[in-house]
């Protein structure tokens, strides 16, 4: 899990330009078109998977007529595309696991469009279930050491005793595991207690990690990786990769 934290430490506190925060606003606003049409209607007090979403948008400061607008056009009230959720597997260099949550209007489009980023970066884009059985679905929630104004100790055991399957000390983060069903139940609950997060959301969490030992094979990892998270369709990715401090700080 080394390397999970790693990364979404690195990605989540890097800066956002003006064109990365537009494309943030595009990715969550097709996540909340999508929430409204699956999980349940416009209502997030009756919509976890809306709500969850909502969150994100706040998160990043998206503006309420965005939010609005994307919730309309999941009920069908201010038209649009009509976006489905595909999974995509494949390899990075080093025989790192890969999976992508897609959400496209043009399912060909898009593929050939990932087929090429996985080709041009020495990766490959695998067949459904390649890679799928590496990873489980969980949620993550993700605790700055120095923002954090409780008692760790009474953090952490509070965090199991609402029913967190685990509690992890990541050098500079706490890393919480749930299973997705108790997630937004433990969010709520210790952000009643102050509690700031970081990173907070449901994904899928590599079952075992693949060690990257040499610059090379990390940089070409990573520029894939990136690459793959500024394509339009892609909403998350999400690897087994673990590369060491020592090898991320000479990357930059």
């Amino acid at each position: 899990m080394a390397g999970h934290s790693k990364w979404a430490n690195i990605k989540h506190r890097k800066a956002r330009s003006d064109e990365k925060k537009g494309k943030e606003f595009t990715k969550v606003a097709r996540e909340i078109t999508i929430a409204v049409r699956t999980g349940g209607g416009s209502d997030p007090n009756f919509n976890p998977k809306l709500k969850m979403a909502i969150q994100k948008a706040k998160a990043i400061n998206m503006p309420n007529d965005n939010i609005n607008r994307a919730i309309k056009k999941g009920t069908g009230e201010a038209g649009g595309e009509e976006f489905e959720e595909i999974i995509y597997e494949g390899y990075a260099p080093g025989g790192v696991a890969v999976m992508l949550q897609i959400a496209t209007d043009n399912r060909n489009r898009t593929a050939s469009e990932i087929r090429h980023i996985f080709a041009k970066n020495s990766g490959n884009l695998g067949e459904g279930g390649c890679v799928s059985w590496m990873f489980k679905r969980a949620g993550l929630l993700d605790i700055d050491k120095e923002k954090l104004d409780v008692d760790e100790e009474e953090f952490m055991l509070k965090a199991l005793e609402l029913g967190a399957d685990d509690v992890r000390d990541e050098g500079d983060v706490y890393e919480i595991i749930t299973s997705p069903d108790v997630f937004m139940e433990i969010k709520e609950a210790l952000e009643q207690e102050d509690v700031q997060f970081e990173f907070a959301d449901i994904v899928m969490l590599p079952e075992n990690v693949v060690e990257i030992n040499d610059e090379t094979t990390a940089e070409k990892v990573l520029k894939l990786i990136v690459t793959l998270e500024e394509h339009d369709d892609v909403q998350n990715v999400y690897t087994n990769m673990s590369i060491s401090d020592e090898i991320m700080s000479k990357l930059g």
